[in-house]
C-alpha cells in the first residue's frame, strides 16, 4: 500500500512499531486481537486497526502539498476536510479558511473567490452543485481534489449499476457531507433516495408490498429523493450503497432485507434483475475498524475509550459499538482527561459533551480499552496514552 508524506506531529513511534508489529506477524488481516501495552498501574489493549485510513492520509498529504506549491496564494477547503479539530485547527494556522461549515453553510461567499485562488476538495468529496459554481468562477479545483479514493469507488460502482436501470438506496446520516456528495453524483445518471436506518428501509420494503401508501412513502422521503424519483416506477430494480464510515452491517442488514422484499415481490428466480449486490462497495478500513472493536470489547476492562472528533461518522460508530459491551468515554484528545477524577465524554447520538466525576475506579492495576477513528492522528492517541499513565502514578 502507499505511503504518504503526513506531518511528524501526527505520527507515533510507540504506536507505528505496534502496528508494524501486527502486519508482520498477520499480513493478511485475519487476527484482530489488540495490541498489549502494559506499565505498572495500568494495562492497554490497542484496537488492531485504528487512527489514520488511507483515505485519510491521502487527504493530508495533499492538502499540505497545496499549502507548500501554492506559498503567496489564498487557499480555501470547501468545508473541513477531515472531522479531526486538531487536523482542522493545524490547516487554519497555515491560512487554509473554510467556504462552508459542515452542514454546507456558507462561511465565505463564492463571488468572493477568484480564479487563480487555490481550492481544496476535502476527504468527503463536494456535490457537483458545488463543482459548477467553483468552474463559474474559473478556480482550478481538481489540482488539490483530496475526495477519498473508496467514496469515488461508490460513486463509479452506482454508476455501473445505475446504467443497468437500478435505483440506488444511499444507506446514510441525510446532512452529512459525504452523504450529500454521493447523492449529488449518483442522481446525475441514476434515481436515488437517502435512507438513514433500517426503519426506513422498512418503510420502503412496506411500500413495495403495498403496507402503506404513495402518500406515506412520499411524506417520509420528501427532502431525500432526486427531482425525477418515482415511488411507482423506481422501486422494482434496486441496490445499496452506502457513505463509508457507517455502520458496514447494518448497510448490510438493510441490504439483506431489500433483497427479501425484492424476493418475496417478484420471485426468486429471477431476483438478479431486481437486486443489485453492491457488497464491494464497502469501504475495508470503516470494515477493519469495526471488526477490531468488536473483537476489542471481548477483553474484560474497567472501560474504553474511543478518541476521535466529535463530529466524526466512523468515530461516533465505534463508540456505538464499546458501549454496547463496556463503559465508554468518547474524548477528542488528552484534553478532555481533566484530572484523576474527571473526564470530559461525549455523547455519541446528540454530541453533547458532559464532565463525568469519577471515572478512575480505585483499584489497580487499572485495564482500558482504547480505539480512535479514521481522522485521529496516532499522536494524540499516544498523548492520552501518557496522560493515563501519569495519572495513574501520582
Amino acid at each position: 500500500m502507499k505511503k504518504f508524506k503526513i506531518p511528524q506531529n501526527y505520527k507515533s513511534s510507540i504506536l507505528a512499531n505496534l502496528k508494524a508489529q501486527k502486519k508482520q506477524a498477520d499480513p493478511l488481516k485475519k487476527d484482530f486481537s489488540p495490541s498489549i501495552l502494559e506499565y505498572k498501574n495500568i494495562t492497554f489493549y490497542l484496537a488492531r486497526h485504528f487512527g489514520f485510513c488511507y483515505g485519510v492520509e491521502n487527504a493530508i498529504e495533499i492538502a499540505f502539498k497545496a499549502i507548500e506549491e501554492a506559498q503567496g496564494k489564498n487557499i480555501y477547503l470547501i468545508s473541513e476536510m477531515i472531522h479531526n479539530p486538531q487536523v482542522n485547527k493545524d490547516l487554519n494556522a497555515y491560512g487554509i479558511r473554510f467556504l462552508q461549515n459542515t452542514y454546507g453553510d456558507n462561511l465565505i461567499p463564492f463571488e468572493n473567490l477568484k480564479p487563480d485562488d487555490i481550492v481544496i476538495i476535502p476527504a468527503f468529496g463536494t456535490t457537483l452543485e458545488t463543482e459548477k459554481k467553483l468552474s463559474d468562477i474559473g478556480v482550478q479545483f481538481k489540482t488539490y481534489n483530496t475526495t477519498c479514493p473508496f467514496v469515488e469507488k461508490v460513486w463509479n460502482r452506482s454508476y455501473q449499476i445505475g446504467k443497468k436501470g437500478f435505483t440506488l438506496l444511499i444507506h446514510g446520516k441525510p446532512q452529512h457531507e459525504e452523504t450529500k456528495a454521493t447523492f449529488s453524483h449518483i442522481k446525475e445518471h441514476s434515481n436515488c433516495l437517502i435512507v438513514k436506518d433500517i426503519n426506513e428501509a422498512k418503510a420502503i420494503g412496506d411500500y413495495i408490498l403495498n403496507k402503506i401508501s404513495l402518500e406515506q412513502i412520499q411524506f417520509l422521503f420528501k427532502d431525500r429523493i432526486d427531482g425525477t424519483f418515482d415511488f411507482k416506477k423506481h422501486l422494482t430494480k434496486i441496490g445499496v450503497v452506502n457513505q463509508t464510515t457507517q455502520l458496514a452491517f447494518e448497510t448490510h442488514a438493510i441490504a439483506t432485507y431489500i433483497k427479501k422484499v425484492l424476493i418475496e415481490k417478484f420471485g426468486e428466480t429471477h431476483i438478479n434483475d431486481h437486486f443489485a449486490d453492491t457488497k464491494d462497495t464497502l469501504c475495508y478500513a470503516t470494515n477493519d475498524n469495526q471488526n477490531a472493536v468488536q473483537e476489542l470489547i471481548k477483553y474484560k476492562a474497567d472501560f474504553s475509550l474511543v478518541i476521535g472528533g466529535a463530529k466524526s461518522s466512523n468515530t461516533s460508530h465505534l463508540v456505538e459499538l464499546c458501549e454496547q459491551a463496556i463503559k465508554t468515554y468518547f474524548i477528542e484528545s488528552e484534553l478532555d482527561i481533566i484530572s484523576k477524577t474527571q473526564i470530559k465524554h461525549t455523547d455519541w447520538l446528540t454530541k453533547e459533551t458532559n464532565l463525568i466525576d469519577n471515572y478512575l475506579p480505585p483499584h489497580r492495576p487499572l485495564k482500558v480499552l482504547i480505539t480512535s477513528g479514521a481522522s485521529c492522528p496516532d499522536k494524540i492517541v499516544e498523548n492520552v496514552i501518557n496522560k493515563l499513565r501519569e495519572i495513574t502514578e501520582n
